[in-house]
């Protein structure tokens, strides 16, 4: 598994994803949501604010206390288990960024 997932590494996917569909501003068009898995469970996790209304961009403070690792003492979520990647979800269905980016290319 790569390092524990925080927002500092999710804006260096969106950095590393720029202009491929795999990013929320670029793909929301095509009816993608930010979302979550843990590997080791396949559960899925639609990005949320912590006050649990649905973000439009990958958000951290909205997972549940089971995958967080670590939080700030103004109690956002810092870190989450290494386990846990950003993706998107399509009609039900969760998409790494990669293949976002694939699926998002397709729908064009």
């Amino acid at each position: 598994m790569s390092r524990a997932l925080s927002e500092e590494v999710i804006q260096s996917e969106n950095v590393r994803f720029l202009g491929t569909g795999g990013r929320s501003q670029e793909n929301r068009s095509r009816r993608f949501r930010p979302a979550f898995m843990d590997l080791e469970t396949c559960a899925v996790y639609p990005s949320r604010f912590a006050n649990g209304s649905p973000a439009p961009f990958h958000l951290l403070d909205g997972l549940p206390p089971e995958a967080v690792l670590s939080r700030t003492p103004g109690g956002r979520v810092a870190t989450v288990k290494p386990s846990v990647i950003s993706g998107f979800t399509l009609d039900g269905v969760f998409y790494t960024r990669e293949a976002a980016a694939r699926k998002a290319n397709e729908l064009a």
